[in-house]
């Protein structure tokens, strides 16, 4: 298990997940070449997912991002360059979807937009049913709540929902094949952002729908 960084969230610590769960602060795509190798057998060969970017405040009911949020969209594109995805999925909502831009323009993907209609667990589902459905590698933008619950359907570790003032994370997948179970990474991209203390636990954080 390598060891966690101290400018990572010391809240993380508690998410280790049977040792499969490894953290890294910087570069985490430079890990990703396993996904070319493991591309042409069914299912994804990676699932990149992410909060969307910071918001603005109104409208409450769809607002769209800020100009951090913006610049933090462009990051996400850097990020996954060494990796590039062949298809991303968002939620019927303008953060999501804003948060993709960069990516889909600069990788040549339309978006999936799956719908929030019916509630949570029949969002989850079908984001989990539309990832199992692709090949290669596929970026995921939800919500504070959704992203760890998608994480949990497509046979991750059952994470808390991510903290609402928390952007950063960056969760990388590698579904169960050939007998290996699923691994996931968590990383950070993009600026840096107040996090909450070592003392506030991340299962502590709200849940409700598309946060």
């Amino acid at each position: 298990m390598k060891r966690l960084p101290e400018k990572t969230n010391l809240s993380l610590r508690s998410l280790v997940w049977r040792s499969r769960i490894l953290f890294f602060t910087a570069a985490p795509f430079l890990l990703l070449g396993v996904s070319r190798a493991v591309s042409a057998q069914g299912g994804p060969s990676l699932v990149v997912l992410v909060r969307h970017a910071e918001k603005a405040a109104q409208p409450a009911a769809d607002p769209p991002l800020t100009d951090a949020g913006t610049a933090r969209a462009l990051a996400l594109a850097d990020a996954v360059a060494h990796s590039a995805p062949t298809a991303i999925i968002v939620t019927a909502t303008k953060r999501t979807a804003d948060t993709a831009i960069p990516s889909a323009t600069k990788f040549g993907v339309t978006p999936l937009v799956i719908s929030l209609a019916g509630g949570g667990a029949t969002h989850i589902t079908a984001v989990a049913e539309a990832v199992r459905q692709q090949r290669g590698v596929v970026l995921v933008i939800g919500h504070s709540n959704t992203i760890p619950a998608v994480i949990k359907a497509l046979g991750g570790p059952t994470l808390p929902d991510i903290c609402d003032n928390t952007y950063n994370l960056l969760f990388i997948l590698q579904p169960a094949r050939d007998g290996h179970p699923a691994a996931l990474i968590v990383s950070q991209y993009g600026a840096e952002h107040t996090v909450p203390s070592s003392n506030t636990p991340m299962n502590a954080c709200t849940s409700a729908i598309a946060k």
